[in-house]
């Protein structure tokens, strides 16, 4: 743990924990290591529902954990069977892990990925085609959003973590799924099947996994000082660039890519090439975001006003268009959205482009009439307060609190 903090005193944890010998390893460490600093652990055990003992599975999950003194609670998630499931599985644990963790004033979300599973997916991505970014596999420490995703044990063989199991005496719950040859994973994982995951293939995979990461660590140092140099990003979704600060090089693409994909709300940044293509052309549609030339030589990153989300009920913790979530205790029935053609009536000493003010969240009642624009204070400071809005897009490392990326004075528009 000690190089994925700092933590503070009396660090309260979330782990996920399926049940198998290695997430339970993890919640039995986690928990003593949590208790040692006056902090604990609560233990996530997702529920699937794809098969019919899941949900008996899950029960027994967390009695045996509280029967050791760690709190668990239960998540039903109720997936439908399908087309790509076990990546969908994936993707709704996780979600629903990180809101339950953060609703509970839990910053850390701990996984119980181990080294044979970075060698795993290390693979994976390379018979999909990855590059170096996605050769570097699973990182230690990733933004998750509303909390940190942090893997302690990936440098830990399986082996060593079902020892802690056997030896507190726990019998652990085996999914078939792990074991089914029609999904690729699983054929991976019996090519690298070794006795405790301790062979030469899968320590050579995790060391190379190490060596692709240590690179893409470099490269995000270079970026974000790139960032500092050459953009603003302003809480209202959008950024400006100086683009002779931003250059013209591999890093300047890296850092245009991941800035549209905070402004353009997508899950991932877009491919290099493409980002290096509009770099290139210095204006265009890319993943969701338009880029511009603007007065004084900026250029203008806003989100496409023709691509953004239809609204969301306008409730505490919606997120929409994977850019704004709502914090206010907002209002049900009522819907966030984006502000659209209203925004030609509200341009006046709003100091915004008018791309920016189309893209922004707005409120609506049940009727449909334009309610408050948060952003902009709109119609006043009272009616925006139920409705209290942040920027925080995938991808940004938190909130954008209004601070400029670049150094100097504030953009002032």
């Amino acid at each position: 743990m000690a190089p994925l903090g700092p933590f503070g005193p009396a660090p309260r944890l979330a782990a996920g924990v399926s049940g198998g010998p290695h997430s339970l390893a993890l919640a039995l460490l986690a928990d003593a290591w949590a208790r040692a600093r006056g902090g604990d652990l609560l233990a996530l055990v997702a529920d699937h529902g794809l098969r019919a003992e899941s949900a008996a599975e899950a029960a027994q999950v967390a009695a045996l954990l509280t029967g050791r003194g760690i709190a668990a609670r239960l998540l039903r998630l109720g997936l439908a069977p399908g087309a790509g499931m076990q990546a969908r599985a994936r993707a709704a644990r996780l979600a629903a892990l990180a809101a339950v963790a953060a609703a509970e004033g839990r910053p850390w979300l701990l996984l119980g990925h181990h080294r044979a599973d970075q060698a795993e997916t290390l693979l994976f991505r390379a018979l999909r085609g990855s590059g170096p970014e996605g050769l570097a596999a699973m990182a230690a420490v990733r933004d998750g959003g509303a909390v940190l995703l942090l893997r302690p044990l990936l440098g830990i063989a399986p082996a060593a973590l079902e020892a802690v199991v056997a030896e507190a005496g726990l019998t652990p719950v085996r999914d078939p799924s792990n074991d089914d040859p029609r999904f690729t994973r699983v054929r991976i994982r019996r090519v690298l099947a070794d006795p405790g995951g301790e062979g030469a293939a899968v320590a050579a995979l995790a060391a190379a996994a190490g060596a692709f990461a240590a690179r893409r660590g470099r490269r995000a140092v270079a970026v974000a000082q790139r960032l500092v140099e050459a953009a603003v990003i302003r809480p209202e979704g959008f950024a400006w660039l100086d683009p002779e600060a931003l250059g013209r090089d591999a890093v300047a693409a890296a850092a245009l890519a991941r800035l549209v994909r905070m402004v353009g709300g997508g899950g991932f940044a877009p491919a290099p090439a493409r980002a290096a293509a509009l770099l290139a052309a210095g204006g265009g549609t890319l993943a969701g975001a338009w880029l511009r030339r603007a007065a004084g030589g900026r250029w203008l990153l806003a989100r496409d006003p023709g691509a953004v989300a239809p609204p969301v009920e306008a409730v505490r913790g919606a997120v929409w268009d994977g850019r704004f979530r709502l914090t206010g205790p907002g209002r049900p029935g009522w819907r966030l959205g984006a502000l659209g053609a209203a925004a030609a009536v509200l341009r006046a000493g709003s100091g915004l482009p008018a791309a920016v003010l189309r893209a922004l969240p707005a409120i609506r009642d049940p009727h449909g009439m334009l309610a408050a624009v948060p952003a902009l204070l709109y119609p006043d400071s009272e009616s925006c307060r139920p409705f209290a809005t942040i920027f925080a897009p995938a991808g940004a490392g938190g909130e954008i609190s209004g601070r400029p990326f670049k150094g100097g004075q504030p953009d002032h528009m």
